[in-house]
């Protein structure tokens, strides 16, 4: 598989590495707002993890050249509209995930359980998402793909509300919003942490909480490419959903 990689930092790095250990090569990588040199027939896909404000042109470069892309990129989908749209006008290949472990994709179908047999009883839930001090979107896509499975689930909840906290706030407390009906999710950024999702569902008495941590990039390039390996030869918009399934 030859690849052309759309964000060339830390995880466009990692990306490479497990990339080129699975046989695969990477013909060209750029950075976040860098010119592609190559011929574009020269790329089997293209795996795309650059900056949220690179990421929408990266993408439809990609798609408007008849290369298959795969974005983990998230902070950009407001206009992932037009990316469909693109994908539909190209008859291309688009995949997006706002995270491409194995473990945070089990971690989303146990959140949509757990919302469902909670909405039964008198708890209250909310989110903590912590991540490195580099992470420029809050809350992350990881955090938004959460709040949007337990929010469908939760006929009380109508919307999310982010609260951006410099310090990590006292599970003991009860911070955030009284209005029922938002769901609250405070996010955090310190140090080099790749990423930890934690729901808590509050009651008068007892509180019940699932977490997600992440130890490294690793788990998420690993994904990223075996997503990519796989997208060869599909078509229209795809998520994990289809992989997984």
């Amino acid at each position: 598989m030859n690849i052309l990689l759309l964000g060339y930092g830390k995880m466009g790095k990692a990306i490479e590495k497990i990339a080129l250990d699975r046989g695969n090569k990477v013909i060209e990588a750029v950075h976040d707002h860098g010119e592609v040199k190559s011929n574009p027939s020269s790329f089997d896909v293209a795996i795309e993890f650059s900056a949220p404000e690179a990421a929408f042109e990266n993408i439809k470069f990609g798609l408007e050249n008849g290369i298959p892309v795969v974005s983990g990129t998230t902070g950009w989908l407001d206009r992932l509209n037009e990316v469909k749209a693109i994908v539909d006008q190209m008859n291309g290949t688009f995949f997006y995930a706002s995270n491409f472990s194995l473990g945070v994709n089990l971690f989303f179908r146990l959140n949509k359980e757990l919302a469902k047999l909670m909405a039964k009883h008198d708890y209250r839930p909310e989110m903590e998402e912590i991540h490195h001090i580099h992470k420029l979107d809050a809350p992350s896509g990881t955090a938004i793909t959460l709040a949007e499975g337990l929010i469908e689930n939760q006929p009380d909840l109508e919307k999310w509300v982010n609260k951006r906290v410099k310090e990590k706030w006292d599970p003991g407390s009860s911070p955030g919003t009284s209005q029922k009906e938002k769901l609250p999710i405070f996010s955090i950024r310190e140090g080099e942490v790749p990423g930890t999702h934690i729901i808590t569902y509050r009651g008068e008495h007892d509180e019940i909480r699932i977490e997600h941590k992440a130890f490294s990039r690793e788990g998420f390039a690993l994904g990223a490419v075996e997503v990519a390996e796989w997208v060869i030869g599909k078509k229209g918009f795809l998520g994990m959903e289809d992989y997984l399934g």
